[in-house]
């Protein structure tokens, strides 16, 4: 049998590419510095933003609203507060602006808190994502399960309560719009498009290949749907990889391959160099390296078995990952990795049930999964351990033998934490 070819012949090609990627990358830093001394350099801005969350913050003798907003203008999600007690999701606010230069270039990067006022609140324009979102509530009585739904079909935030009901189930993943997202939506839609394409195909022009067009016509639904769903970083970043992979699936290249990941990532920073401080991103990207490795140490058993390891196993491997950044730690989180595995058959499933018009099936079971009684406890990984651990998980692109140390310092890792649960509960 013969072999794809390799992204690179060899590790000079690879690590003379990735050069000039981080190159061009610290050119793009430095315009945006530029533009970061202007914005800090002026004592007021005028913009509109569009509200994604809000929630009420008590101080001793008052309370005020934070608002996590994005300016379409300045293309900055920010932080600001408010002391009127209104409900702004949904709707478009004028906000004149005092930067401070006190704020770094890399809280400009990222999300900063920026000190503002409300000049105007105006109605969100309705559109079609506003209408469908009121479609999927109306099939639900109570007002989380509508959120869930909203959330893992439109991309819209959680509420507060929802958010870290979700975050004791260690499920944040199967809530943020992302690659396993979008996985599903294209074996569903390739699945459904191809049968009646090949009817036509076999009829009209047999000399197309199947395989290439319903792959193409794929590609433009998912492109439209993450355009539709307002291109959250998760998403996006899932879908460009997807469109290069194809891409390079067509040309007959080697797909699976850590050299592939690594120029998506940089191909990504170069066009989104915000995306360098998004935790979403880097856990997406962590996510897909260890799906990765996982291929490649387990590719011999079958697609199920398959599915089973990866379910279990990125939940292991990313772990230690996650308690470096968020140490909340619950025995519900031990759901996780059949909830995700269950979940490949749940999301197709529940799409059908909202568009006839049954969607409010699993309301019930879901409402109880969301008040599951967990106590809680913060499992926080120690820097020097994360540090080597990731440095371990690179080594295991290399070595079977290192991979197998990966996976008992994983394993090592969860024993530790859920044992520690229980000492400390």
């Amino acid at each position: 049998m013969l072999e794809k070819p390799k992204l690179f012949l060899n590790a000079k090609e690879f690590w003379f590419t990735v050069a000039v990627f981080l190159s061009l990358l610290l050119f793009r830093l430095y315009v945006i510095y530029g533009e970061y001394r202007v914005f800090i350099d002026k004592p007021f801005y005028f913009t509109h933003v569009e509200v994604l969350q809000q929630y009420k913050k008590e101080k001793k003798d008052y309370s005020y609203m934070v608002l996590r907003v994005y300016s379409p203008s300045l293309d900055f999600n920010f932080f600001t507060r408010t002391y009127r007690d209104e409900d702004y999701l949904n709707k478009t606010l004028r906000l004149k602006l005092f930067p401070s230069t006190k704020m770094s270039f890399w809280d400009y990067l990222g999300s900063s808190f920026i000190s503002s006022k409300i000049n105007s609140i105006s109605e969100k324009p309705e559109g079609w994502r506003s209408w469908l979102s009121v479609k999927i509530a109306s099939q639900h009585s109570d007002s989380l399960v509508a959120n869930f739904y909203q959330a893992i079909f439109l991309a819209t935030p959680l509420q507060k309560e929802l958010r870290e009901e979700i975050s004791k189930l260690g499920v944040s993943h199967l809530i943020a719009l992302s690659g396993f997202h979008l996985a599903i939506l294209w074996g569903v839609l390739f699945t459904l498009f191809r049968p009646l394409y090949r009817f036509f195909q076999q009829r009209y022009f047999p000399y197309r290949f199947d395989l290439i067009d319903v792959g193409f016509l794929v590609l433009i639904v998912l492109g439209w749907y993450v355009w539709f769903v307002e291109s959250p970083a998760s998403l996006l970043r899932s879908y460009s990889m997807m469109v290069i992979g194809w891409m390079l699936l067509v040309l007959g290249v080697e797909l699976l391959s850590f050299s592939f990941l690594t120029m998506v990532v940089l191909m990504l920073l170069l066009v989104f160099p915000k995306m360098i401080l998004s935790l979403a991103f880097w856990f997406s990207v962590l996510g897909v390296f260890y799906i990765f490795l996982l291929l490649k140490r387990f590719s011999e058993l079958n697609k199920f078995y398959m599915m089973l390891i990866i379910s279990f196993g990125i939940f292991i491997l990313m772990s230690p990952i996650v308690h470096m950044i968020f140490p909340l730690t619950t025995l519900s989180q031990l759901y996780s990795p059949l909830l995700s595995f269950a979940f490949t058959l749940f999301y197709p499933l529940v799409i059908l049930l909202h568009l006839v018009g049954f969607g409010n099936l699993f309301d019930t079971a879901l409402l109880d999964l969301f008040s599951l009684d967990s106590d809680t406890v913060a499992v926080e990984l120690d820097i020097l351990y994360g540090v080597i651990y990731l440095i371990v998980s690179i080594g295991a692109i290399f070595s079977r033998w290192i991979f197998y140390l990966l996976f008992a310092l994983a394993v090592g890792f969860m024993g530790w934490m859920f044992i520690g649960f229980w000492v400390l509960l």
